[in-house]
């Protein structure tokens, strides 16, 4: 196991799962250094060959209690707030194009761009009693960093919509209910299943699972043939591997495969 620690998150790889934790008390509020910080770890994970999948959580109460007020005063021009509204959905668009499977294990408080960076993660986990929620709309502003994007596609216009426009936050449970997290875990499990699930993806041929990445991601921005299309493509690139030829023996004599990646 290894383990960086840099001001705003840490970073420890064991075995084939990274876990990126955020650990900036009080709050993990986003900054400008935090999200330079992600930025970089991002691209050295996704470099790193032994690491197949990505868990991001937080520490204590806080997954992410949002931006830090600070910086948001400091912002005077449409030039500058536009810019650093561009930089940050950049960087969320790099977790959500990753060719590596990222779960947010949302551990407490997700808001504002909190949220905003689970939304672009590929699963999402929440425990028991946390509160998710866009409230940009209380500090006369709006979500910045992909938020009313985001949110309206996962859990439909007329609910994202209701959330943005009054800033309510919403318990765990009804996060579940409209599909924006998948699972729901008492706060002391939470970190054993993300990483039982992160262990489980990990398991499994990576030629396979990036090419499943690639069709939800792609496929979720373009039309159903297109989207059909790119389906079958791949799924012909996969008849050719080695994983391929792999999977179907260990099936055949009833043993577990031995993947290759490749």
């Amino acid at each position: 196991m290894t383990t960086i620690t840099h001001t705003w998150l840490t970073q420890k790889v064991e075995e084939c799962v990274a876990t990126i934790t955020i650990n900036y008390p009080p709050a993990n509020v986003l900054t400008p250094q935090g999200l330079m910080e992600l930025e970089s770890t991002l691209d050295e994970l996704a470099k790193n060959e032994r690491v197949k999948v990505i868990v991001i959580t937080g520490t204590g109460r806080f997954f992410i209690a949002g931006a830090d007020i600070r910086v948001l005063t400091e912002i005077h021009s449409s030039q500058e707030g536009k810019e650093i509204a561009l930089t940050g959905q950049a960087i969320f668009h790099k977790i959500e194009t990753l060719p590596k499977p990222v779960i947010a294990a949302i551990n407490g408080v997700c808001l504002g761009g909190g949220l905003e960076l689970a939304l672009c993660c590929h699963i999402r986990l929440a425990a028991e009693g946390i509160r998710l929620g866009q409230p940009e709309i209380n500090l006369g502003i709006i979500p910045g960093f992909g938020g009313t994007q985001r949110l309206l596609r996962i859990i439909g216009q007329s609910k994202a919509t209701e959330l943005i426009l009054t800033g309510d936050s919403i318990s765990a449970q009804e996060g579940r209910t409209l599909g924006l997290v998948s699972q729901v875990f008492s706060p002391d499990d939470l970190m054993r299943q993300a990483t039982g699930l992160a262990q489980r993806i990990a398991s499994k041929g990576q030629l396979a699972v990036r090419s499943a990445l690639k069709t939800i991601q792609q496929g979720s921005e373009l039309g159903l043939p297109e989207g059909l299309m790119l389906e079958a493509t791949l799924f012909g690139e996969l008849c050719e591997s080695e994983d391929k030829q792999e999977g179907l023996a260990a099936f055949l004599e009833k043993r577990p495969p031995h993947f290759k990646d490749r």
